[in-house]
């Protein structure tokens, strides 16, 4: 294994490979992304685990952390309820780990680092999952009803209906990506050109709209559409 000099013109804006080592005789490099991914795995496994122990020595009068976790559940469940209905009840779990899992990619910009969602084989993956998600669930409710609705209202709107199925996860994938990604370039950008009083002023600001902000609006939309879709094929 060895370390690779990482170079790029405007920093985080493009995917470093960090160390390099041989497999079955191929070079398999060990990227910014995937580290980014794995402090993201570690910082939800640990908070799991700590509101695990907590919620099982849960006091009658909460306290702050209680209390946070509540409020977490409360919205996630409200957001599910409020958007699939009926249909809710089995996919709280997924939706809200999709919601969580993108937030905390989208906020590593915040640390520093490039944000795992800047980069597709991290976006489209979570794309293919929640169109599998919709499929399985369309299957399972309307057995082959499913099939027949992609020749509705006429058989002859079948090849529409096919590319309006295949471009779900592609249009969810790349929303997310391009919208993180312009944000990272934005930011690279910034920091490489503009003077450093400029940076000093208005950084906080930039970080607090492309990261938090926009981090928060793009997991909402992602899983939102996911929501959506799925409730259209079971309904």
């Amino acid at each position: 294994m060895k370390l690779i000099a990482a170079e790029s013109e405007y920093g985080s804006m493009m995917i470093r490979g960090l160390f390099s080592y041989q497999l079955f005789g191929q070079t398999v490099y060990i990227t910014t992304t995937q580290v980014t991914l794995a402090i993201v795995v570690l910082l939800l496994l640990v908070f799991a685990i700590i509101a695990n122990r907590r919620l099982k020595k849960a006091e009658e009068v909460p306290g702050t952390f209680q209390n946070i976790l509540e409020l977490i559940v409360e919205k996630l469940d409200a957001m599910t309820t409020g958007s699939m209905g009926r249909f809710a009840g089995g996919f709280k779990n997924y939706i809200a780990f999709l919601f969580i899992f993108i937030i905390l990619c989208n906020l590593m910009g915040l640390l520093g680092l490039r944000p795992p969602t800047a980069d597709y084989g991290v976006t489209l993956p979570l794309g293919l999952l929640s169109f599998l998600m919709i499929q399985i669930n369309g299957f399972r409710k309307k057995k082959l009803g499913h099939l027949k609705a992609l020749a509705q209202p006429l058989p002859l709107l079948l090849p529409s209906n096919l590319i309006g199925e295949v471009a779900v996860p592609v249009s969810l994938s790349l929303r997310l990506f391009g919208n993180v990604l312009s944000g990272t370039m934005i930011m690279s950008l910034w920091y490489n050109m503009i003077p450093w009083i400029a940076k000093a002023v208005a950084s906080p600001f930039l970080h607090a709209y492309l990261d938090v902000f926009a981090g928060c609006i793009q997991a909402y939309v992602f899983s939102m559409l996911t929501m959506t879709y799925m409730t259209d094929k079971m309904e």
